[in-house]
This record gives C-alpha cells, structure tokens and sequence, in this order.
C-alpha cells in the first residue's frame, strides 16, 4: 500500500515509557500523530489486544521498541521472555501487513554469540553474519526477528546494542548510583561494544521513517535488517571510567574516582545469562543505504550526562 504524503502520517510506538519507546516520542512527534502505549494499554503477552490495538488506530507506521530486556531473569523465565520478544513481534508484523503498515521492530546483539566475525572475539558483525544467539534472551530476540521476517510484512529490523537513555535504568546511570556509594569500583574489561543512546536510536529512526513517507514507491523502500549502533568501540570499563570522569569534571559528588575503578575479566563478575564478548556491530549497510552519519559514542554519552546532572 502506498502512503498518502499529503495526509499526516499516525505512529503507534509500544513500550512508550522505556528508554527507547520514550525518545521516539519526542523524535516522530513533529512527523505526525504518535500514538504511544505502554504495557496496560499494549501487553505484548496478550495477542489477540495487540491484532485489535492495530486495527482500531490504523497506524502507517508502528514502532516496536517494547521488550522483555531482563536479560538474567529471562534464563528462569523463558516463556514470558519468548511471548514478548518472539511471539508479539510476529502478531505486530501481521497486523502491520494487514493494515498496510511499516513495521519497525529493534532487535539486539544478543542474537550473536559474540566470538566475532574471526571466532576469537574480534571483528564487526555485518548483518549477513550467521546468527547464534547464546541466552534466552538472545534467542527469543532471534525469534521475534524470524517472525518479523516470515510474516512478509513491510519490516526495518535495527540491531543495536549497550542502550542508554536518561529515561529509565541502564549501565551509565548505576555506575553513576556506584561511584556515590563506594569508594572503589570493579567493572569488567573484556567484554567490547558501543554505547549507544535511546536518543539517537530515535533520532535515526525518525530520519529513516520520514525517508519512507517521501519515498514515493513504499514497495522499492530498502526494507530489512539493519544494525544501528554509535561509532567507536570501548569495554565497560572504559565506559565507567568515562562516565565517572565526566560526571566528576560536571561537579558531581563522588567517593570513587577514576583511578578506583578496578579493570576484572568477565569471569570475576559470573551472571545466569552469558554476555556477548564482542557487541561490536557494523553499521557500513545502515549509514551507506540512508545517508545516516553516526557520532562516536562518547558525544552521546557526554550529553546523556549532561541530561542527567542538570
């Protein structure tokens, strides 16, 4: 189906009050009329609610950002964790192809079993790398991309990883919590990727739909899976150090300083669910095909504590 750009595009955006689901608010508002629902309004476990929240608004464009995201929970609690983030997808995606919608649906690094391109942990991962995802978590990502892919619906797939927003949990703002209640910190060192903030997940996300409205032939639009991530690389040491020293050199008060945060192997720190070594994702397909250029990952984070501290 072909939109109609002289009317105003709707957005139906799930998981509205995550740290995703909430940036895309404010990124697609002056796009059209968003519709944001959160868990008591769109429950991805129910998906007979989901196939008539679709119906009813008829939205051009729904925006998936809502998740099952309690990575170590989800080891003993797999079918909910599958429900959301394998099942719910799919009834979005056929709903969407039902009502002649874009579907926008954000997946994770999880879906590889972070050995790397090389198998010794080195490399970026291109989309077109084999898949092999080593928790739960993971694999009920990989589910939700599957069906997404076989419902035949017009689908962006955007793998993206290390995700910080100022709305909501996440790694920057309990190394923050951390650094004001202890006097040292021991965070681990192997382990690489990009941090990448809920804003500019939004931010891309939003150029990348107003893309497709303009586009003029809907059924052309280069479809299919993406990987949206920050430029750079570091290890979450690097990421602590860099937020602490940041938040320092903001005034913040702190008892740990840079130079007490411990650098430990991922196997000092053992957790149920296991950890990609390597999150690095290319993101070559996603700036090439769209024209989309990707900051370093520490200009996100810089205003992310800017956001925070103020």
């Amino acid at each position: 189906m072909r939109p109609d750009t002289r009317k105003t595009p709707t957005f139906l955006v799930t998981g509205s009050k995550g740290q995703v689901g909430f940036e895309l608010r404010r990124s697609l508002a002056p796009l059209g009329r968003v519709v944001a629902v959160d868990r008591s309004h769109g429950d991805l476990t129910q998906p007979d609610a989901l196939r008539a929240l679709v119906r009813e608004i008829k939205p051009d464009v729904i925006l998936n950002p809502a998740a099952y995201t309690a990575v170590d929970k989800a080891e003993s609690d797999a079918e909910t964790a599958f429900a959301v983030n394998g099942v719910a997808p799919g009834v979005l995606a056929s709903a969407a192809r039902e009502v002649g919608s874009l579907l926008v649906h954000y997946s994770t690094d999880y879906v590889f079993d972070g050995t790397g391109r090389d198998g010794a942990g080195q490399g970026w991962y291109r989309e077109t790398d084999a898949v092999n995802p080593q928790s739960v978590y993971g694999k009920s990502k990989l589910a939700g991309e599957q069906a997404v892919t076989d419902s035949g619906a017009a689908a962006l797939i955007l793998r993206t990883c290390w995700v910080a927003g100022a709305h909501g949990n996440n790694f920057a703002k309990t190394m923050l919590r951390l650094a004001r209640e202890r006097d040292s910190l021991r965070v681990i060192h192997d382990q690489f990727g990009a941090p990448t903030t809920a804003a500019l997940i939004a931010d891309v996300t939003a150029q990348i739909v107003a893309r497709y409205w303009l586009h003029g032939r809907p059924e052309a639009f280069p479809t299919g899976i993406y990987h949206l991530a920050a430029a750079g690389e570091t290890t979450w040491h690097g990421y602590a150090t860099h937020v602490v020293a940041g938040a320092a050199a903001r005034g913040a008060t702190l008892k740990a300083a840079v130079a007490s945060i411990e650098p430990i192997p991922a196997t000092a720190y053992p957790l149920p669910a296991p950890r990609p070594t390597n999150s690095r994702l290319d993101t070559t397909k996603l700036r090439d095909t769209f024209d989309i250029h990707l900051p370093d990952w520490k200009e996100g984070i810089d205003l992310l504590l800017d956001q925070i501290l103020s």
